[in-house]
């Protein structure tokens, strides 16, 4: 039985716990900053409710087999707390954020071969803190070989599916192409039912254009036809859904804009390539998180 840390039990963090825990394979503790009684995660096919075990600050920790970060990509520093404990044996970390840069947040903390970066496709929301609501299939995507292969073997009987990738590079840029253009909702405060409207669809538009761009130079093979594609996706979206930038904004709590749209401006820059757009858009959301 392979004991797991899952440090972050938000929205995604609950769901990879909750199926996890629901194989009867593994055990699972979850880093929380505050205690957690129950959990439950209603997925489309079932719903999954347990009594987890918890620890609440790095000096309960012990060492385990694998640790799953979970937290947002600002909360690197915080996170690295954890990981000395978790990981004294030598476990590797599976990195689920969003971004294109995993395994810079941690190398800090982690050895660089230890480190596994995840594409996480899973549309979730978290309505209460021990309740997660999952709206669709999940997804991870993860580079190909040993370590992508145990970190797959976890879910080994769960609805979660897990690809190991031959080109995670594309992979990875491509999910950020899809996490730039949901700045539109949390710049306008208007769910994904805006991607309808011409006048929104043609920022989206732009923000993409310009990561696609970044991202070749960073070695994605990244179709000019991405951009409607990514359109259509939040226009099949229920209307009312929100992305994860536009919920923190709604809910005053910090948003991750350096690591999507700022991650584009940043490596943009290293490449020589303008990218007026995001610098735009990342200006005003970070604007936006100031108190007025």
């Amino acid at each position: 039985m392979a004991r797991i840390a899952l440090v972050g039990p938000g929205a995604i963090g609950g769901i990879m716990a909750a199926w996890l825990q629901d194989t009867g394979a593994n055990d699972v503790v979850l880093c929380s900053r505050r205690p957690l009684p129950h959990f439950t995660v209603e997925t489309p096919n079932k719903v999954i409710s347990f009594k987890p075990a918890v620890w609440t600050d790095p000096k309960e920790a012990g060492p385990v087999d694998w640790v799953l970060v979970a937290t947002k990509a600002y909360d690197a520093e915080a996170t690295g707390r954890w990981l000395k404990p978790l990981t004294a044996r030598g476990a590797p970390i599976a990195v689920l954020q969003n971004g294109v840069e995993h395994r810079e947040r941690f190398a800090p903390y982690v050895p660089v071969e230890r480190i596994l970066p995840v594409v996480v496709q899973a549309p979730a929301e978290r309505p209460e803190p021990t309740r997660v609501l999952q709206r669709g299939p999940t997804r991870l995507v993860v580079p190909a070989g040993p370590l992508g292969q145990a970190f797959a073997a976890l879910f080994a009987g769960t609805e979660v599916a897990v690809d190991l990738s031959p080109d995670f590079q594309t992979a990875v840029w491509t999910k950020l192409v899809l996490n730039i253009a949901g700045a539109v909702s949390a710049l306008l405060l208007r769910p994904a039912g805006v991607m309808h409207e011409e006048s929104a669809s043609e920022i989206g538009r732009m923000l993409m254009r310009e990561c696609i761009a970044v991202g070749r130079a960073e070695g994605a093979v990244l179709p000019d036809e991405l951009v409607e594609t990514v359109l259509q996706h939040y226009r099949k979206q229920p209307p009312d859904s929100l992305n994860s930038l536009h919920a923190d904004r709604l809910a005053g709590r910090p948003m991750e804009i350096d690591a999507r749209n700022g991650a584009v401006v940043r490596i943009g820059r290293q490449h020589g390539i303008p990218t007026p757009c995001n610098a735009m858009a990342v200006e005003l959301l970070r604007a936006m998180e100031k108190p007025a």
